[in-house]
């Protein structure tokens, strides 16, 4: 399959990376000329608070084909990336970090493997560079977590760069949920796939966003939007809780007819109390974590806000309710 590239979407979400911004103009426009077609670069002001917004300005004025979608506030590297595929009209579309830890120079190994006849080329990372052990560690674990408790085939070690065909970002734009977990809709969604891998650098300048506790919180995500494993872990366990109370019931009832009444012990009914009812609180705290995502989904916000577009023609509606213009 021989397909004709007409247009290049990038997308590329900002959240206080004033620092970087230039290098990273720098690096990929370059080889978005050298593929000799048209391009856009979406650029999402996910609510920066130095002078990113001034900088993304700057790039506008230089070269029309950078284009600035600016969050009222931060909502998330979720909502920036998926204002990003509402907002692309290219026929493939990447999603791109701004620190260059992805490297622009494999976006022409992407577009090839796409003419080969792939609908989606994702960038597996071999290595991991800059970053601590524990950073790596948790991190190769829980894409191995949530691949085997997730109801889809999530691949490991992959982050959202990756490129995708039109007709892939159309499937997306269906799903409306407002918890977003991107890496699990990108492979819920299916389509032909392969990988390409790549070593992720460290970080050009600046430092990353996410601490630990918004690393675990991510990492739930993931693991209730893709998966009622959680509700059938507690469902197994009270169930196997009940039938070792019956099975010892059972053995009370047999004792007391051989050997009479013993003296209940105040020790083990204090420990078994507790341990039936952590039990039923962390069960109840699981059934929470899903009816909480409910709520927010059936409140029916919107994924972003954006109190400004600049550089789009495209009378087109999106998630904020705004038209870019």
């Amino acid at each position: 399959m021989n397909r004709q590239l007409k247009k290049i979407s990038i997308i590329t979400p900002f959240y206080n990376e004033e620092s970087g911004a230039d290098e990273f103009f720098e690096r990929i426009v370059p080889h978005l000329l050298s593929l000799k077609t048209s391009y856009e670069i979406i650029c999402v002001n996910d609510g920066s608070r130095d002078k990113t917004i001034e900088k993304l300005v700057f790039h506008h004025k230089k070269n029309p084909n950078v284009k600035i979608v600016d969050f009222s506030r931060n909502f998330g590297k979720e909502a920036a990336v998926s204002a990003g595929l509402e907002y692309a009209t290219g026929d493939v579309v990447i999603p791109i970090d701004s620190d260059l830890q992805d490297p622009p120079e494999l976006i022409p190994t992407l577009i090839e493997k796409w003419k080969e006849g792939y609908d989606v080329v994702t960038a597996k990372r071999s290595s991991r560079q800059g970053e601590s052990f524990l950073k790596k560690f948790t991190a190769k674990h829980f894409y191995r977590v949530i691949r085997y408790m997730s109801e889809v085939e999530i691949p490991v070690d992959v982050g959202d760069f990756r490129l995708m065909d039109k007709k892939v970002v159309k499937a997306l734009s269906t799903m409306k949920e407002k918890n977003r977990f991107l890496k699990g809709m990108f492979a819920w969604v299916g389509f032909k796939q392969i990988d390409v891998e790549y070593e992720r650098h460290a970080r050009f300048k600046g430092s990353s966003k996410w601490n630990y506790w918004k690393l675990w919180n991510f990492a739930l995500d993931g693991i209730l939007m893709f998966s009622t494993m959680p509700l059938k872990i507690w469902s197994y366990f009270g169930f196997f809780v009940s039938f070792s109370a019956f099975v010892y019931l059972i053995y009370r009832i047999i004792r007391v007819i051989f050997k009479g009444v013993d003296v209940p012990g105040y020790d083990s009914t204090l420990v078994i109390i507790l341990f039936l009812g952590g039990i039923q609180l962390i069960g109840i705290g699981v059934l929470g974590e899903y009816i909480a995502r409910i709520f927010i989904e059936v409140k029916g916000r919107p994924i972003y806000i954006a109190k400004e577009t600049i550089g789009f023609n495209e009378k087109v509606t999106h998630s904020s309710n705004k038209r870019g213009n």
